[in-house]
């Protein structure tokens, strides 16, 4: 998988910089606090997860790395720079894709159509061919869908349209809001394994996952949100033999 943008410059970091930094985030919808001063810090080509119950903060923590939420306080960094005011169209540029809960494609679209969507910043027309070539190779399904609508396809079909997506833009930080929702246990397999893949090329990734099991599985670090704050984090296979996190979220 090719993840260098031909027209990025290429990042580099000093030593023990982490890509993302979250420091004492904090957000706010209305009068309740979403956010209450959270820290998080994921080095290059990490697989970092978080996981908690619903309304735990998570999908505010994705939404305000991607620019699309407000900031009340704190900030985040990418790669060391403050991107607390970046707007959205920036972020792409600078290398960030999100993959929203729900997939969000567009159902009327060829797959074909929708992965060229994500390739917008793209101006040359061997890099998207390129890269629609590396996501086939990454999902071999939507090679033989290429014609098909993308409401037509299953729900884990969307999800690796959605994933290939945001994976046009040639990403070096991929953000992954619940990939496994409401797909077949057969495909969330498939799908966490092509995120191993991806993370693999090069691609740092936080993916916020409710199936706990698996999120542990395929992380190396994570987080536990729990109303908004850090509740624990750690090496995810040590959080995986945690006697509190079984009993909460891997049924004892």
């Amino acid at each position: 998988m090719r993840v260098d943008h031909p027209h990025r410059p290429k990042l580099t970091l000093a030593d023990g910089v982490p890509l993302l930094e979250i420091e004492r985030l904090e957000v706010s919808y209305g009068g309740i606090r979403a956010l209450k001063g959270i820290d998080i810090a994921i080095k290059p080509k990490e697989i970092v997860a978080m996981i908690g119950s619903n309304g735990a903060g998570k999908t505010t923590t994705l939404k305000s790395v991607a620019r699309l939420l407000p900031i009340k306080a704190g900030d985040i960094r990418y790669a060391g720079k403050s991107i607390a005011n970046v707007a959205v169209e920036t972020l792409v540029g600078m290398g960030v894709s999100l993959v929203p809960e729900g997939r969000a494609i567009f159902p009327n679209l060829t797959v074909r159509e929708n992965l060229e969507l994500g390739a917008y910043l793209h101006r040359d027309p061997k890099t998207i061919k390129d890269t629609i070539e590396d996501v086939v190779v990454l999902f071999p399904r939507l090679g033989e869908r290429m014609k098909q609508e993308g409401g037509t396809l299953s729900g884990g079909e969307q999800q690796m349209l959605a994933i290939g997506r945001a994976m046009m833009a040639r990403p070096t930080l991929l953000l992954l809001d619940e990939p496994s929702l409401g797909i077949a246990p057969k495909l969330v397999v498939q799908i966490f394994e092509s995120i191993k893949r991806i993370a693999e090329a090069g691609v740092t990734i936080l993916v916020v996952e409710q199936n706990t099991r698996i999120a542990l599985k395929y992380s190396q670090r994570a987080y536990v949100l729990k109303t908004g704050e850090i509740a624990m984090q750690g090496p995810s296979a040590e959080l995986a033999q945690n006697e509190e996190i079984r009993a909460a979220y891997l049924g004892g």
